[in-house]
């Protein structure tokens, strides 16, 4: 069997993603625990915040963070297959239309909560 220099690839990719961290979308409100090297010292950094997109596929696939601290906005880029990150916590599920939710970064207080996207669990049959 010939491999085109692709599939050779997706098969080295395959074995470096990882399948441990949750499903989420732009939107949800998760907690990223992170792994932070100071010196020799090493620290797990909890950060909280909404995800503001999602994007790229396999190892490439990344996400930003937008979180609100003492009325100070800050967004944070991850990869997902970073061996950083060492765990992530969906906190709440959100309910948006986009794919990327740039406009809330005009938004701050009230007016930056999102809907919840909680799906109800019984379900009638007609």
């Amino acid at each position: 069997m010939k491999l085109n220099k692709q599939q050779i690839i997706n098969k080295i990719e395959a074995t470096q993603i990882r399948n441990d961290l949750p499903t989420f979308k732009s939107g949800d409100e998760i907690k990223v625990h992170s792994k932070i090297i100071e010196g020799s010292k090493t620290r797990i950094q909890k950060l909280s915040g909404i995800v503001i997109r999602v994007r790229g596929s396999g190892l490439n696939k990344t996400f930003i963070l937008r979180r609100e601290t003492a009325g100070i906005n800050s967004e944070i880029s991850f990869t997902i297959n970073n061996p950083n990150i060492v765990k992530i916590e969906v906190v709440k599920l959100g309910k948006v239309r986009r794919n990327y939710i740039s406009y809330m970064r005009q938004r701050h207080g009230k007016s930056a909560r999102i809907k919840s996207g909680k799906k109800s669990t019984t379900e009638t049959n007609a």
